[in-house]
């Protein structure tokens, strides 16, 4: 969550200036036949339209699908449209041959046992899937490769699986884990606490936290720190802007009315605050943010003296300053300050305004996190878009490299000061997540969890390759498809470019399903991520967010001219903020892609900041009530820029009806427009899930469902039907 190409034609009036999305179709279609697929032409369900527009800047903004913005939960109007779009959808995907194929074996390879990261207190704390569970469950063992019991299961919650063990957190002594139950999909969790040894549940229950539903135990365990918002208004649940989050301190036995306000920013409700506790435990560490960038204030408590006052350390929301641990007074934190690519700096704070010392600097690589294990600093870097790791003493000189199984992903490295064992987790496109146990002291790795597969991993190959992007710049590319494959063949390029983002290599069951049945799978690193760090996310947001697409564009664009795929075979895909990528991609390019999806993605920009998390995306988009930002998104946002008689390629977009994270009136909106611009073209269709959100929590079930429904659209569209 930019200097644009204009890509909509202004109708100039005297005073002001019309845009919007197309008038409705005529009544008469031209044909009872698709324009571009000769195949049987689609109904749509009518959707009613109004005068809608609102007048910014002198321009007149015709919004005639606002109605659908509102609460499918709570509009029946709405519910009724819902149910038509999704009838028409399935009646389609439901005559698409790869449809079942896809399901089977997307169910096939999801049946294969996943591990999680273990975090050690005292016990040892992990999550595992057998396979096929909706839902992974909470395991505890006494001893590194002891023998695991289960702890807490979430795939008794509900009947259709979508209630999800979400964060959790053990207290210190392991005696005790807190635990967030997210339901439906949404953002919301509620927090209850398991004593681990009875597997009793407390009575305590905390309501209305989002957005770090976890919680920060004190350490002699009698309660733990918290964020939440207050409850939202009746019927806005998953609608009203998120403001006014609060810390406060939670005593176990008591109820949340009687938890303690421990920091708040009344006079600026925007401000987001979250809490954590340093390792000896005397300081409360407070870091607040007002948007997605990774510009900090951070505040401390001493919690070793009563009443005390916080502090601020660190002042102005200038820089990233995100706290990786502290050895007494001396506090480490990794920053941009000076430092697009970051390094990590020490801060003294027994002084009274002590400056930072470098302790890592900055490097050609982007320094992505840092974490303080065994005595020892271990920095992890991404090298064009791949996982390095490297070991430091506290002073920042280097001990060694880790060594990594290869091409690929790695995470985790969690543990406390004085831990001489961590763990991090290895993935690629090609090979699933792996354990592994790391010593500190000698830098030895073994495993210590690997998935048993139903694939050759050697069958795929992983390559990297770089294109140039409209104005000269190089952009990094991964392509995956099978070993020896050469010629064109139907390619799925996927993309994000937002937020600082960075999209690295991992496993996906549902992509090899697709390059198992004869296609390409391809991720694009465009700019807007955080591949490259800052200046890499800064050159494709606010006035430069034309990057983003003109990269993507190019993506596509070498891919045919190289002849990894062939002129009517290519696909996209993204999701979110990639799911604006691609409705402004093709609004701009309808020729250059034989078919996309775009998934709970954010297309009216000129309204998205009035919504749940919308607010603090701002830093990416601008300000819709800003003029310079205003015309920017204007000129690219997806809902407003589709023209009538022009034919676009297969469109499936993907929302959720209780995802309150880009609500779906976002996707509402924008296939109304659609399908009113280009009614008698291909197929432009909306899958709406129901009791789903944003992506988080959301059943193996479904996610094979939907997997299916989309890559098998996507591949009728690009030839994969008969690609194998």
């Amino acid at each position: 969550m930019r200097s644009t190409l204009p890509i909509a034609m202004l109708l100039l009036s005297s005073a002001c200036a019309t845009v919007g999305p197309p008038p409705p179709p005529s009544a008469e279609l031209p044909s009872q036949t698709n324009l571009v697929t000769q195949e049987p032409m689609l109904t749509y369900p009518a959707t009613r339209r109004t005068d809608q527009s609102d007048l910014q800047f002198g321009v007149a903004v015709a919004d005639p699908y606002r109605w659908l913005e509102h609460d499918v939960c709570n509009d029946r109007e709405v519910a009724d449209w819902v149910a038509a779009q999704n009838r028409v959808t399935d009646a389609f995907l439901a005559t698409l041959p790869l449809r079942d194929r896809f399901k089977a074996r997307m169910t096939e390879l999801y049946d294969y046992e996943r591990f999680g990261l273990p975090r050690k207190k005292a016990n040892y704390f992990y999550t595992r899937n057998s396979g096929l569970q909706n839902q992974s469950v909470l395991y505890v063992r006494d001893s590194v490769d002891g023998p695991g019991r289960v702890l807490i299961d979430p795939n008794g919650w509900s009947k259709d699986g979508a209630t999800a063990l979400a964060e959790w957190s053990p207290s210190d002594d392991g005696r005790l884990v807190s635990y967030a139950v997210q339901d439906g999909g949404t953002d919301w969790r509620t927090v209850k606490v398991i004593d681990v040894a009875s597997g009793r549940i407390l009575p305590d229950e905390l309501k209305w936290l989002k957005f770090g539903g976890g919680v920060e135990w004190a350490k002699d365990g009698r309660g733990f720190y918290y964020s939440r918002f207050p409850e939202p208004a009746a019927g806005q649940t998953f609608q009203a802007a998120s403001r006014n989050q609060q810390v406060l301190y939670h005593a176990l036995g008591t109820p949340q009315a009687a938890d303690r306000l421990v920091y708040a920013t009344p006079a600026f409700p925007d401000y987001g605050h979250g809490a954590t506790i340093s390792e000896d435990g005397r300081w409360l560490v407070i870091t607040t943010r007002v948007g997605t960038d990774d510009r900090y204030e951070v505040t401390l408590i001493d919690l070793a003296r009563k009443g005390a006052k916080p502090r601020t350390l660190i002042k102005g929301f200038t820089n990233n300053y995100s706290y990786v641990g502290n050895v007494g007074p001396r506090f480490y934190f990794l920053t941009n300050d000076g430092a697009p690519k970051l390094k990590l700096v020490a801060i003294d704070v027994a002084q009274a305004s002590a400056a930072p010392r470098t302790v890592i600097g900055e490097d050609d690589a982007t320094l992505e996190s840092v974490s303080l294990v065994g005595g020892r600093l271990i920095a992890s870097y991404l090298v064009d878009a791949k996982t390095e790791v490297r070991v430091h003493d506290l002073d920042g000189s280097l001990v060694r490299k880790v060594a990594l199984p290869g091409i690929g992903t790695a995470a985790g490295f969690s543990g406390k000061a004085n831990d001489q064992e961590t763990f991090f987790a290895f993935t690629s496109f090609n090979r699933p997540t792996t354990i592994y146990r790391y010593d500190v002291a000698s830098g030895a790795a073994r495993v210590w969890q690997a998935p048993k597969l139903a694939f050759n991993p050697d069958d795929y190959a992983v390559e990297q390759h770089f294109f140039a992007s409209k104005d000269g710049t190089k952009v990094p590319m991964f392509i995956v498809r099978k070993a020896g494959s050469t010629g064109p063949a139907p390619t799925l390029l996927y993309g994000y470019g937002g937020f600082n983002v960075p999209l690295t290599p991992g496993f996906s069951p549902t992509r090899l399903a697709w390059i198992e049945a004869g296609g390409t799978y391809v991720l694009a690193n465009i700019r807007g991520g955080g591949e490259y760090g800052k200046a890499w996310h800064d050159q494709g947001r606010l006035a430069n967010k034309q990057n983003v697409f003109d990269d993507f564009i190019a993506a596509g664009e070498y891919l045919k001219a190289s002849g990894i795929t062939g002129p009517n075979q290519l696909a996209i895909e993204g999701g979110s903020n990639g799911g604006l990528l691609v409705g402004a991609v093709v609004n701009q390019r309808p020729d250059l892609f034989a078919a996309a999806s775009a998934a709970v993605g954010v297309m009216d920009m000129l309204r998205f900041d009035r919504f749940t998390a919308g607010r603090y995306w701002v830093d990416d988009y601008g300000y819709p009530n800003k003029e310079a930002d205003f015309r920017t998104l204007l000129a690219y946002s997806p809902y407003h820029n589709l023209k009538s008689g022009v034919h676009y390629p297969p469109v499936l977009v993907t929302t959720a009806d209780t995802d309150d994270r880009v609500v779906p009136g976002h996707s509402f909106k924008y296939i109304s427009a659609l399908q009113a611009a280009d009614p008698a073209g291909a197929p432009h269709l909306i899958r709406i899930e129901t009791r789903a959100g944003h992506g988080s929590g959301k059943p193996t079930t479904k996610v094979i469902d939907e997997y299916a429904d989309v890559f098998a659209f996507l591949g009728h569209f690009t030839g994969l039907d008969a690609a194998d």
